[in-house]
């Protein structure tokens, strides 16, 4: 059995951030686990810009934003266990893992969660028609091409408007394909704005919304799709069937947060994000299991993966100094026009919290609004909100003196 203060399951943005986080708050045996023979999970196949605006003031590819997060890690010293995979995760905060060298326990007065997400897959959509070649999820799609120099066809049609998809659509006009169509269920996009007009608008791509694929053509290799529009039910309408050529079909039909560790350990999880019920420190229901990042809930900025992490750092630092009171805890709720709220706990104390929350569709000229019963904690206004783009509330420390709680977080349409 080894002995670590922190244990960090996840060598992505999340892992990285949360353990220089915890590293300069004064806890030095820190260590991070990772599947992959390096630091930086998806990142390292993100090629496109855009990274680091919010976080670290200028823009970067995503590898060059995981390298600024593996040299802190460097200079630290923390230990990294790399092409080491983590097979199991205990109440009691040990850890199973398995490499190269064997298998490894590890105790731990603290874990953080950092798995990331994965792709959905084409067999969760049930798309008539045979297994051909051509099709891939976006992010496979996208490794392909970005690691691995492939080209992974010419004509292209992509399912999902998520901003993986988006990104692909642009990548593939770069590598020389023609990007038939993107296609969207849902009658908005579930991408942020700016990928809409640059990877789509600025090459004349077309975005079909309420939109899906129902057939799949060809036998060795894809030949074409069918498409269809579809009923405020999500059933595709028949009469608007039509046949598109391609030999590539892209799925970016939504992220999966890998919380199989998580469940394993019998953490108790929110079926709106799929990820760990949390508090403002990022802990779990289970004192001294921490998650942070896609593995807690899907962002849409690596660079409020960064702060996010950060402060799981900070909460399981102090965790295993026990400096954690025995505070009251409140409950946030979503409320009119809000998807989710996280955290879904907060407590009392000297610091401001932010609150993190998606819309349930698309709304202009909004106000939002935090109770408690009947006493106005916060109210902000937006021009837009949607979906796909994360909102940030933030909640002074002096207005949560005489919270009785729960706090909700309501959207009203100016």
């Amino acid at each position: 059995m080894i002995n670590h203060d922190i244990v960090i399951i996840g060598g992505g943005p999340a892992g990285m951030a949360a353990a220089v986080s915890a590293y300069d708050a004064g806890c030095k045996d820190v260590v991070i686990l990772d599947r992959e023979p390096r630091l930086g999970g998806i990142l390292m196949q993100c090629i496109h810009n855009g990274f680091g605006l919010h976080k670290l003031g200028r823009e970067l590819t995503g590898p060059e934003y995981a390298a600024v997060y593996a040299e802190k890690v460097a200079e630290r010293n923390i230990k990294v266990y790399t092409e080491t995979m983590v097979t199991d995760l205990s109440p009691e905060k040990i850890v199973t893992a398995r490499n190269r060298q064997g298998i490894l326990k590890i105790r731990a007065k603290a874990v953080i969660l950092a798995m990331g997400c994965r792709e959905r897959s084409r067999g969760a959509l049930n798309i008539c028609g045979s297994r051909p070649a051509g099709v891939y999820s976006a992010g496979t799609a996208q490794k392909l091409v970005n690691c691995m120099g492939y080209q992974v066809g010419k004509r292209v049609v992509i399912l999902g408007s998520g901003d993986i998809g988006l990104i692909m659509a642009r990548r593939m006009s770069f590598e020389g394909a023609k990007v038939e169509a993107v296609c969207e269920v849902m009658p908005y996009s579930g991408g942020l704005t700016r990928n809409i007009v640059q990877c789509l608008e600025d090459f004349g791509i077309p975005l079909y919304l309420s939109t899906t694929v129902v057939e799949i053509h060809g036998r060795k290799r894809l030949e074409g799709v069918t498409i269809a529009q579809v009923d405020e039910h999500r059933k595709p309408i028949e009469e608007t069937k039509r046949y598109i050529p391609c030999d590539t079909l892209l799925l970016s039909v939504g992220l999966i947060p890998e919380n199989e560790l998580t469940r394993a350990a019998g953490i108790p999880i929110d079926p709106v994000t799929n990820g760990a019920l949390v508090d403002e420190h990022c802990q779990t229901r289970i004192p001294g299991i921490f998650a942070c990042g896609n593995v807690l809930q899907v962002h849409d900025l690596v660079d409020y993966v960064s702060e996010e992490a950060e402060r799981a750092g900070l909460g399981a630092v102090q965790y295993v100094k026990d400096a954690a009171a025995d505070e009251e805890v409140i409950r946030t709720l979503p409320g009119n026009g809000v998807r989710y709220v996280l955290p879904q706990t907060i407590h009392k104390g000297d610091e401001d919290i932010s609150l993190f929350l998606r819309v349930t569709q698309p709304f202009k000229n909004v106000k939002f609004t935090v109770t408690d019963g009947e006493t106005v904690l916060l109210t902000a206004k937006r021009l837009k909100a949607a979906p796909g783009e994360m909102e940030k509330l933030t909640l002074k420390a002096d207005k949560l003196k005489d919270v009785k709680g729960p706090i909700t977080v309501s959207l009203e349409v100016l």
